[in-house]
């Protein structure tokens, strides 16, 4: 395994993050297609076997579920200070008015409800999940230090939004000396680059960590166009249909050029479109939501994958602009 710096901080994870929202209760009104508690163990035991550090979840993954499945697997398998694990806040908890946002009152709320679920003192990373436009950023980010300061997080991370919001959070937290956003996690990969517009240069500059999510565009990358849709979550997914299928005559061409090259090299295009998203400086390391063992295999022998400058060529020419999407 292979580790850097998150950004420009002493952390240390992981090239590759265990994304967490592949497994869960899926009775909890969560997606089909997540595995069962005894599957998330085994691909959970698989990460640390391989060296993996970095773990991330969410408090609305699977009810809660997805850190309960977490934290009790750490306990069994891991040394809880040799590991990273992130967990996310903004989503939809409750149907009460304050069930769901980056309020005060939601954040000191969810911090402690994620830390009784994974049964821990502190997370590693503690990252609001998406922009509230109504919250205050400077209410969020003073609430934010406040639990950095507590103890309950070493540190603090961003998720999608628009460059503008995050400069904007930034320059609140320099204002009034609280605590900084040490990592963004965006939409990144072959199918969706608007993020390298603005977003990424800012995080280069700021010395910010890039931890992408959804680096196989839910799959669509992992295998030839005509294939797409064939797994379960490709016939379950509604934000996979919300995210790609407005640009679909675009992405084609996309995922076309990576199963040619892919074919040249011999290798299995999530192999080819994993090492494209890791040989960018900016990213820290790469979310990969696993649903079975060879998903793991694959994002981990990316990371000695070697593309060409003509590779990254051949794979970026067909791309075409896209809306931003959340």
């Amino acid at each position: 395994m292979q580790y850097n710096r998150l950004g420009k901080t002493g952390l240390k994870v992981s090239r590759i993050c265990l994304g967490c929202m592949s497994f869960g209760d899926a009775s909890k009104g969560w997606h089909p297609w997540v595995v069962n508690e005894e599957e998330g163990r085994a691909l959970i035991r698989q990460s640390l076997d391989a060296g993996i550090n970095f773990f991330d979840t969410a408090n609305i993954y699977a009810g809660g579920s997805s850190e309960e499945f977490l934290g009790r697997a750490v306990k069994d398998f891991a040394r809880r200070d040799e590991l990273v694990i992130a967990t996310k806040v903004h989503g939809k908890v409750r149907n009460d008015a304050n069930g769901q946002g980056l309020s005060r009152k939601a954040i000191l709320g969810e911090i402690d409800a994620s830390l009784r679920r994974l049964g821990m003192d502190y997370v590693d990373l503690y990252q609001i999940h998406r922009w509230d436009d109504t919250t205050p950023i400077e209410e969020t980010m003073e609430a934010l230090h406040d639990v950095v300061k507590s103890g309950k997080a070493r540190y603090i991370g961003a998720s999608t939004m628009r460059t503008w919001q995050f400069a904007k959070a930034l320059h609140a937290a320099d204002l009034h000396g609280w605590t900084r956003f040490v990592s963004m996690q965006p939409q990144v990969n072959l199918v969706y680059r608007e993020e390298e517009r603005e977003l990424l240069p800012l995080c280069a500059a700021d010395g910010i960590g890039v931890i992408p999510w959804s680096p196989l565009a839910r799959g669509r990358l992992a295998r030839p166009w005509t294939q797409r849709g064939e797994t379960k979550r490709g016939q379950s997914d509604p934000i996979s249909q919300r995210l790609y299928s407005r640009t679909e005559a675009a992405d084609q061409a996309v995922v076309e050029r990576l199963t040619e090259l892919s074919t040249t090299k011999g290798l299995p295009q999530a192999q080819v479109a994993l090492a494209w998203l890791l040989q960018k400086p900016v990213v820290s390391s790469v979310i990969v939501g696993a649903t079975k063992p060879h998903h793991l295999t694959d994002a981990i022998a990316a990371l000695d994958v070697a593309l060409t400058p003509e590779d990254i060529t051949a794979l970026e020419e067909p791309y075409q602009p896209h809306d931003w999407v959340l």
